[in-house]
């Protein structure tokens, strides 16, 4: 284990109050060290910030939720405590990102191996689909990231943010898109709402595969509605 995280439970162990007491003067600690996601990271701090991401992918997929608890990710990741409240100030802030990290994985494997519908909305129908199809592998890992976002409030908003921008940058890929406009970006948004509606009723149960596959293709529609058209010739 290294040494930073042998100082953090020696730190601890000093502690009066044990692990509650600890918990609490980390969270501190990182309220005011916060390593900020829009900031650059050394090579030294990303290898530890995707430790930690794996760590907490890990704990996910084996016991949903309930499974991830910061001290378990800090010693899987085998990071000090207060570092990793550093990097995630909470378990809502570590699974959305985490999120954030299983979308850019997909996103890598759709540009090796892109949707090949003849249309824009039957691409991005087939690329949600295969990337529901990714998740529905972990559900455990899906569920807790799908709560996660529903439980983020205001202080979770620049994950969050991350979480609907790499989403964007998939469907618009699929679409072959790089100047989208206004009303593109609007139907990619509901495309977006649907997916994420989509997600969290198959995970309760309360919509089978072959109901989320009808409702994408369904929203999908919405890229052939918003296409721009060509402009009326001039009858005269």
């Amino acid at each position: 284990m290294p040494a930073e995280a042998h100082r953090d439970k020696a730190a601890e162990a000093a502690k009066p109050d044990g692990p509650a007491k600890a918990d609490k003067a980390a969270k501190m600690e990182a309220g005011t060290t916060r390593t900020s996601p829009a900031s650059p990271l050394t090579e030294r701090q990303e290898a530890r910030r995707r430790r930690i991401l794996r760590a907490s992918a890990r704990l996910a997929g084996r016991g949903g939720f309930d499974a991830v608890q910061m001290r378990e990710v800090a010693e899987s990741s085998q990071v000090a405590l207060g570092t990793l409240y550093r990097y995630f100030p909470s378990k809502i802030h570590l699974l959305v990102a985490t999120m954030q990290d299983q979308l850019e994985h997909m996103h890598a494997t759709l540009r090796k191996e892109p949707p090949t519908g003849e249309t824009a909305a039957e691409r991005v129908a087939e690329t949600l689909m295969r990337a529901f199809r990714f998740l529905q592998r972990e559900p455990q890992l899906a569920d807790a990231m799908v709560r996660a976002l529903t439980f983020a409030d205001r202080g979770v908003s620049p994950e969050v943010d991350q979480v609907s921008r790499q989403t964007t940058t998939i469907i618009l890929d699929s679409m072959g898109l790089e100047d989208p406009t206004p009303e593109q970006l609007s139907a990619v948004r509901v495309i977006e709402h649907t997916w994420h509606s989509a997600l969290i009723t198959w995970l309760s149960g309360r919509a089978s595969i072959a109901q989320v596959k009808v409702d994408i293709e369904t929203v999908c529609r919405l890229i052939d509605l918003t296409a721009p058209s060509s402009a009326p010739k001039d009858s005269g």
